[in-house]
């Protein structure tokens, strides 16, 4: 899958790859990025320089061509906005043994360039797991990126991936809610790092430049 997906994508777009060195091959990691559209998993997974393990939405799965394209990759379903203690525990699993994880901190697509605020579960995971974390940014994959390709186009498209960095430790008690949502916070400030300033959205005054 992810040979047919580079093959696609070099066929309909120039592509460039960015901070290839910034991964910390064979170790444990989450790979966090922005998520536009439906074309940011296959985009990053293809082109990734290891096989990553992938979350998605379990809505997805029921659409045709989507789910058989989820499903032939290994994409494991998750309901959103629900509490799925199965998955957290797949989620847990997957990075105790040692293999990567790709992880859009929204919780779903924007359909717009401009970020969202992320949701606090990638904090509790780094928080269970104590993994670094690498910060990518995907230019390009917007909604009408097959139409514009279709078109003859050639819409460019980027990944850039920043260097791992590890999230501060989570407060206990009446302040754990807080600074889990601080941490998911601060992995989208050094994601917005990392793209152009029209893709930062609620992150344009918090961004991190890449060091």
């Amino acid at each position: 899958m992810r040979t047919i997906c580079r093959g696609v994508f070099h066929a309909l777009s120039p592509v460039k790859i960015l901070g290839r060195e910034n991964v910390p091959l064979g170790s444990p990691y989450i790979a966090a990025t922005n998520h536009i559209s439906i074309f940011d998993p296959p985009f990053a997974a293809s082109f990734w320089p290891e096989a990553l393990e992938i979350i998605g939405a379990s809505d997805v799965f029921d659409k045709p061509g989507q789910g058989q394209l989820l499903r032939l990759y290994g994409v494991t379903p998750v309901h959103r906005g629900d509490y799925d203690r199965a998955v957290i525990e797949w989620v847990l699993r997957v990075i105790r043994s040692g293999k990567p994880l790709l992880i859009a901190p929204e919780g779903g697509r924007t359909h717009v360039t401009a970020m969202r605020r992320a949701k606090p579960g990638i904090a509790y995971i780094v928080e269970k797991t104590r993994v670094p974390v690498i910060p990518v940014g995907l230019v390009g994959t917007t909604d009408d990126y097959w139409r514009r390709a279709m078109r003859g186009e050639r819409p460019p498209l980027e990944m850039r991936i920043g260097k791992p960095f590890h999230l501060p430790a989570v407060e206990q008690g009446a302040a754990r809610q807080e600074t889990r949502q601080h941490n998911a916070d601060l992995v989208m400030s050094h994601i917005a790092g990392l793209l152009p300033e029209e893709y930062r959205g609620v992150y344009a005054e918090s961004a991190v430049a890449p060091s």
